[in-house]
C-alpha cells in the first residue's frame, strides 16, 4: 500500500482557527515584545524566540499582533518558523493584525483626522497582511482587520464600519477564490460598543453587515478603564462597609468580572437580535499594575499587581470554562506606549516586566518551575517583590467609596 513506508516523514497536523479558538488548551495573549521606549528599535529574532519559549511554557499557543508596517510581525513569524524547525513539537499560532485608520490619522493639522475617508495606506497594510498569510499558512490562523478602529473615542484614527466591511469582504473573497485558505478566519477586533453592545449610535446597517461578514466577533472589555470612566460598578457599595480591606478588594474584583461578562452578553444579545449566531471571543482585556493617573492612588485606586493578578485569574477561569478565547493584554510590559511618563498605566499591562520578572499573576508558575532555564534579556525568571506577598500587599489600595468619590 502507498504511504505505509515507516520512513515516511510525519506530516505536520494542520489546525484551523475553528479548532484553536475557544479551546482552553490553546491559551491566547496579546504580544508586542518591544523592549525599549521607542518602536524605532524593533525586537530581534533572538529576542522574539526568547519570548516565545516563555509564552509556550505558560501554555500560550495563540498570539495577537497589531500591524504589519513594522518588522515586528514579519520577524515574529520568522522566529516561530525557526522554533518549529528546531523542535517539531513547538506550537504557536498568530492572529495577525492589519492596522486600519482614517485619512490624516494622528495628524491634527490641515483639518485633523477625516473619519469619513480612510487612509490611503490601508490598502498596503492589507496587501502585506495577505502576503504574510500566504507565506505562513501553518502559523497565521486569523486576520484582524483593524484594532479599535471603529470606536469613536479613538479620536485620532477611527473609521466608519463600512471601511472595515470593505476589507473584511475583500479577504473573504480571497478565501472564496482559493487565494487564501478557507480555514483562515477573518474578524475585526474592537470595543464591545463597536459590536453593538453599547450606545445605540453604533447600531447601523453597515455594522449589521459586518457582523454577518466576519467569521467571529473579537470584542474588547476593560473594567479597569471603566473604574474611572464609568465607576458605578467599582465604587464600594454600602453593604461592603463592614468587610475587611481584602474582602472589599475581592468584592470589587468580582464586580469587575461581572462587568466584563455583562459586556460580553450585551454583544451576544445584539448579534442574536439581528439574526446572527456565531462565536464571540475576547480580543483584548487586561489590568495594569501601575498608574500615576486615572487608575492610581489619586484616581480609582484600581492599579496594582494584586488586583491585576486576581483579574487575570478570574478571566482565565471564566473564559476557559465557557470555551471563549481571551487574548489577554498583554504578555510583557512595553514602555514605548507612554515613553514620557514611566509610571503611566499603558506601560504596565504586562504579565512580565521588561526585564523578565514574573508579576504576581505568574508567581505560582515560577513556584512550579515552569520557567526553569528560560530567560529574558539574559535574566532568569524570578518573582517581583522577591516573591514576598507582604511587600506586594503594601501597594494595594481598596476601591473608593461614595464619600471618597464625592471629595
Amino acid at each position: 500500500m502507498l504511504g505505509c513506508n515507516n520512513n515516511t516523514p510525519k506530516t505536520e497536523k494542520q489546525l484551523s482557527a475553528s479548532q484553536i479558538l475557544g479551546n482552553p488548551k490553546y491559551l491566547a495573549i496579546s504580544y508586542g515584545g518591544y523592549r525599549h521606549n521607542t518602536r524605532d528599535i524593533q525586537p530581534t529574532i533572538a529576542e522574539l524566540k526568547e519570548d516565545m519559549k516563555l509564552l509556550s511554557a505558560m501554555g500560550i499557543k495563540i498570539l495577537r499582533t497589531y500591524n504589519v508596517h513594522f518588522n515586528q510581525a514579519p520577524n515574529l513569524l520568522k522566529a516561530i518558523s525557526q522554533l518549529k524547525q528546531e523542535d517539531s513539537s513547538f506550537e504557536m499560532y498568530v492572529m495577525l493584525g492589519a492596522w486600519i485608520d482614517c485619512k490624516n490619522a494622528f495628524n491634527w493639522e490641515n483639518g485633523g483626522p477625516n473619519h469619513e475617508e480612510e487612509s490611503e495606506r490601508n490598502a498596503k497594510e492589507i496587501e502585506t497582511t495577505v502576503a504574510l498569510a500566504k507565506k505562513y499558512p501553518d502559523i497565521i490562523k486569523i486576520i484582524a482587520v483593524g484594532n479599535e478602529a471603529m470606536v469613536t473615542w479613538a479620536t485620532s484614527y477611527f473609521v466608519r464600519p463600512n471601511v472595515i466591511l470593505k476589507w473584511v469582504n475583500h479577504l473573504q473573497d480571497l478565501k472564496k477564490s482559493g487565494e487564501l485558505s478557507n480555514d483562515l478566519w477573518i474578524t475585526s477586533s474592537d470595543d464591545f460598543s463597536s459590536w453593538g453592545g453599547g450606545d445605540a449610535s453604533y447600531h447601523t446597517e453597515d455594522l449589521n453587515k459586518l457582523i454577518k461578514a466576519v467569521d467571529y466577533i473579537s470584542m474588547h472589555t476593560y473594567p479597569m478603564h471603566n473604574s474611572h470612566y464609568n465607576p458605578q460598578f467599582w465604587v464600594q457599595p454600602e453593604e461592603d462597609e463592614h468587610l475587611s480591606d481584602i474582602e472589599k478588594i475581592e468584592s470589587a474584583m468580582q464586580r469587575a468580572l461581572k462587568f466584563s461578562q455583562n459586556q460580553y452578553d450585551s454583544v451576544t444579545n445584539y448579534m442574536k437580535g439581528i439574526g446572527v449566531n456565531k462565536p464571540i471571543h475576547i480580543g483584548e482585556t487586561g489590568w495594569a499594575t501601575v498608574s500615576n493617573g486615572h487608575y492610581g492612588a489619586n484616581g480609582s485606586r484600581a492599579c496594582d499587581e494584586y488586583k491585576s493578578g486576581r483579574y487575570h485569574q478570574l478571566m482565565r477561569e471564566w473564559t476557559n470554562k465557557n470555551n471563549i478565547s481571551c487574548f489577554y493584554f498583554e504578555a510583557f510590559d512595553e514602555n514605548w506606549k507612554d515613553a514620557k511618563n514611566p509610571q503611566g498605566s499603558e506601560n504596565h499591562f504586562g504579565l512580565f516586566t521588561i526585564g523578565g520578572k514574573a508579576k504576581y499573576a505568574l508567581w505560582n508558575m515560577v513556584d512550579k518551575g515552569v520557567f526553569k532555564e528560560l530567560t529574558r534579556n539574559g535574566n532568569p525568571i524570578i518573582k517581583t517583590y522577591n516573591g514576598k506577598k507582604d511587600a506586594l500587599m503594601e501597594n494595594v489600595l481598596t476601591p473608593p467609596d461614595n464619600v471618597m468619590i464625592a471629595h
